[in-house]
């Protein structure tokens, strides 16, 4: 009997033949009476049958053999046509369950329903969705539903049961969910462990809105729900902070007339408390008391925790008091959350005073209890008494694994490799060998400390036979080493990953994005972008706001649009970040109208602002000259409760100095100042350029000033605004005692401030001092702009150096420089001046050609040079165009 059952394949068709021998057997054993022909006969009708059985499974064999033998086509077809014509539902089960390939196993699904000309019945059906389910293959699910749909069945329980956990196994959890909502399309009535299973599954991940949706399905179908389910479903609608839907349920568990046990009040203690609602945990605190149910020791140590954690020590002392009266045996949770609790509080002679009181009662404090001290005292940096109570803490409890992992942590960031090393050696010689965690901690705080050579030394010294580096180790060198430009080697160690069998994460594939981009290898970062979905590593919301990013910093700004359509068709909701990072590039970009459209979407989609988008979105504003629009956003984001920055200030103060409300924008300044914010000398330049542009000089020089004494030192733009409104103010000569003032203060002029200086010399026809500025700008390898090179032409021309200026005219053009109109206009008129009537003629001539505009004035100047010359030909040219000129400006004035 053994035999026969040990092939699972044909175990269903061969259950009643089973049943009828194990009958047969217990007649044959009881039999005592009749002829031995009776006898006969009946063990020959039991040999029949094995003989049958063994049968049907050679034929199971034999149809698997063709096959596995070869791709499915007409010959494979034909080989079991000769087999058997017309296939049993017994044989189509077993072949079904013995192939673990599905589309072999879907064609001959198809072949023998073809040959035997009728539907399949019910457990052939089940036999096929359980191989789909072992193989994690449901291209074909929902066709193979709809058919049974059809024919007038459902899938049984287990193999509703395979299905999802099938999916759960490989953490598919939507997909397990896609499928229960599929069997309800088609009516089915999914397993209640079906539903059970997955709802557990979804609880460990977060995912209560689908949690709810099957849990009321559920409850459609006229499953009994009980109070461990609402429990499930309660504890993670409360963890993620819905304190509503939370609360909701509970009301709608009472409405059922259930009553709440003691661990459902434990878990909302517990989660409430966790998730900020102190007092809603103290109420089902007592409500609990109220109910009749003794709170046990995971209630009064729940709620001291949620007490601690919310900086409410002295309600923790009093209810850890009252839990300790007429208590024989000290509850050593409550104890260590206690200590927990003084240690976080820093109070560290209270949390040394409860492990000797522990003592007292007869209870040696564990190695949990010390490590409860040392985790805090890592936290408020006390590395030295950490050491001392770790060589005090032998005397009652070994240290562990743990023990080691938080010394070697607090030693690593506190930058005391030396002393980390000696911690690890200790835990070797105590028997005990680091496991990943330690090589952990201690590659992820070498690299945050920039020690990047001693990280990856201990990375390549793990001993693989007693620890292998998991994916947080590659994930942290990774990252360490491309935050530090070294992106080569953290992509060869992302390859070493691969080669591990780890498989790179989102997290990874970010890092590796960011730093590629970070170093100006964009290329490189779009690569692996691809090679990511390549692998079928689906991207988060995090990695895809960072390429997002990546991408418009690089000035790819389509591209960037585009990875922000991205992140709503891979089904994320843009969030916060998302259109901030968007705003603020597209602002920088130039495109700061379009924040008013996007901040509306935003506002819609009913994303919350932090004080990050505020900022982006009131820079967009500002920028697109909306400054109405941020201020009332200022004012909105103070009463809000997000604490306006120095960036908040900055813009704004900007954008009213840019449209000269500058009594406003000072105000705010002050208001800035009142509020305790550092301000920078982006603000202060703002309003010097602002009260300089307005020819407020004097107020200009204050803010200089005040900036000064705060111990700011002024920068190149600063100099430019002010030494730009001394010059629109003509006041040049107080202009060149502040670029004296810049020089002095070792402030590096840039060509602006050449640019602005020379302008304002030549204006006061000081041509020859603008000359001796543009020759040390040259000096400077400074390149002059368009404006700053007619500027100086005009003038060199109107001192008489028309060489000079011809010279600079040419070297300007050979430099890629193109002139303008003013620019042919200046030298034209110097050439025609200086008796130079052909060579003015020839950029006459250019100038024409070019499409540029000549003035009356240089027509007039050169006309009266070519006569000199006697260049008659030119003349009557020039005199044309003269004409021409004079013709169109008396039409234009006409109109």
């Amino acid at each position: 009997m053994k035999t026969i059952f040990r092939n699972p394949g044909i175990s269903l068709c061969i259950r009643t033949t089973c049943c009828q021998i194990f009958n047969n057997c217990k007649s044959l054993s009881s039999f005592s009476d009749g002829s031995s022909s009776e006898l006969y006969k009946k063990s020959s009708i039991f040999e029949g049958k094995i003989n049958s059985i063994e049968g049907v499974r050679k034929e199971v064999d034999d149809v698997c053999c063709i096959l596995e033998s070869g791709p499915w086509g007409s010959a494979i077809e034909n080989a079991l046509s000769s087999l058997n014509e017309k296939p049993q539902p017994g044989l189509i089960i077993g072949v079904l369950r013995k192939l673990k390939d599905v589309n072999l196993a879907i064609n001959y699904f198809r072949w023998t329903e073809k040959k035997t000309d009728q539907a399949h019945c019910p457990e052939a059906y089940n036999s096929l969705l359980i191989l789909m389910a072992r193989n994690k293959k449901f291209d074909c699910l929902e066709q193979v539903l709809e058919e049974m749909s059809v024919v007038g069945f459902g899938p049984s329980s287990n193999a509703c049961i395979e299905l999802v956990v099938s999916c759960v196994k490989s953490q598919k959890l939507r997909e397990a969910f896609d499928i229960i909502q599929m069997m309800r399309k088609f009516k089915f009535r999914p397993a209640f462990s079906a539903y059970t299973t997955l709802i557990g599954a979804l609880s460990a991940v977060f995912e209560s809105d689908l949690m709810l949706t099957l849990f009321h399905q559920m409850q459609e179908l006229g499953y009994e729900v009980s109070v461990h389910l609402f429990t499930t479903l309660i504890r993670v609608f409360a963890k993620e902070g819905r304190v509503d839907a939370a609360l909701n349920l509970l009301d709608e568990m009472r409405s059922n007339c259930f009553e709440a046990d003691v661990v459902l009040y434990n878990v909302c203690i517990d989660c409430f408390g966790k998730v900020g609602k102190v007092d809603m945990a103290w109420k089902f605190f007592h409500e609990m008391k109220a109910q009749g149910l003794v709170p046990d020791d995971v209630t009064f140590t729940s709620m001291i925790g949620v007490l601690c954690k919310s900086n409410r020590l002295q309600e923790a002392i009093e209810l850890f008091e009252l839990m300790e009266q007429d208590r024989k045996v000290p509850c050593a949770y409550a104890y260590n959350t206690m200590i927990m609790g003084y240690g976080s509080a820093g109070k560290f002679d209270e949390a040394y005073g409860l492990l000797e009181r522990q003592k007292a009662k007869g209870s040696i404090p564990s190695v949990i209890s010390y490590n409860c001290i040392l985790t805090c005292l890592g936290k408020k940096g006390k590395v030295q008494e950490a050491l001392r109570i770790f060589e005090d803490m032998k005397k009652d409890a070994m240290p562990n694994l743990p023990t080691y992992n938080i010394l070697i942590d607090m030693l690593c960031k506190d930058g005391n490799l030396e002393d980390a090393l000696r911690i690890q050696g200790a835990m070797k010689e105590a028997g005990l060998y680091p496991n990943v965690i330690t090589v952990n901690i201690m590659i992820d705080r070498l690299c945050k400390a920039q020690k990047l050579d001693e990280a990856v030394s201990i990375f390549e010294g793990m001993d693989h036979k007693v620890c292998c580096p998991n994916e947080v180790t590659f994930c942290s060198l990774i990252d360490g080493l491309g935050k530090h430009g070294r992106v080569n080697d953290a992509y060869r160690l992302y390859e070493k990953m691969l080669d591990y069998d780890k498989i790179p994460n989102a997290v990874v594939y970010t890092s590796l994005i960011r730093n590629f981009f970070k170093c100006g290898r964009k290329e490189d970062g779009h690569k692996i972008y691809k090679e990511m979905l390549r692998r079928g590593c689906a991207p988060d919301l995090m990695l895809l706001n960072t390429y997002m990013d990546c991408v418009f910093k690089a000035g790819e700004i389509e591209k960037g649009r585009a990875l922000f359509e991205e992140i709503k068709a891979q089904g994320f909701i843009p969030d916060v970040q998302s259109y901030s990072i968007l705003i603020h590039c597209l602002v920088k970009a130039g495109f700061a109208h379009e924040t008013y459209q996007l901040f509306h979407a935003m506002k819609e989609q009913g994303c919350i602002l932090d004080t990050r988008a505020y900022n982006t979105v009131i820079d967009g504003f500002c920028k697109s000259g909306k400054v109405n629009k941020a201020y009332q956003l200022l004012e909105e984001m103070k009463s809000k409760g997000h604490q306006p920055t120095v960036v908040t200030y900055g813009s704004v103060i900007d954008g009213l100095s840019k449209i000269d409300r500058l009594d406003e924008a000072y105000m705010l300044l002050e208001e800035a100042k009142s509020q305790g914010i550092e301000l920078n000398l982006v603000i202060y330049s703002s309003l010097i350029d602002g009260f300089g542009k307005v020819g407020r000089i004097d107020e200009a020089y204050l803010i200089l000033e005040e900036l000064m004494q705060k111990g700011l030192t002024p920068n190149t733009y600063t100099w430019n605004c002010l030494l730009d409104a001394l010059v629109k103010a003509e006041e040049v000569d107080e202009a060149l005692v502040c670029f004296k003032s810049m020089k002095d203060m070792n402030c590096p002029p840039n060509h602006i401030t050449y640019s602005i200086l020379i302008n304002g010399l030549c204006k006061i026809r000081k041509f020859n001092k603008a000359f001796v500025l543009w020759q040390e700008m040259e000096k400077q390898l400074l390149k002059p702009n368009t404006i700053t090179y007619t500027t100086m032409i005009s003038g060199l021309a109107k001192a008489g150096n028309v060489a000079e200026a011809h010279g600079l005219f040419e070297r300007f053009k050979a430099n890629g420089g193109i002139p303008d109109s003013a620019c042919y206009n200046a030298i034209i008129e110097g050439l025609s001046n200086a008796n130079r009537a052909m060579d003015a003629y020839k950029l006459f001539e250019e100038t024409r050609r070019k499409g540029l505009n000549i003035h009356t004035k240089t027509c007039v100047v050169l006309l009266d040079a070519l006569h000199k010359a006697e260049c008659l030909e030119q003349a009557a040219i020039v005199g044309a165009v003269l004409k021409e000129t004079a013709k169109s400006q008396h039409a234009s004035k006409y109109w």
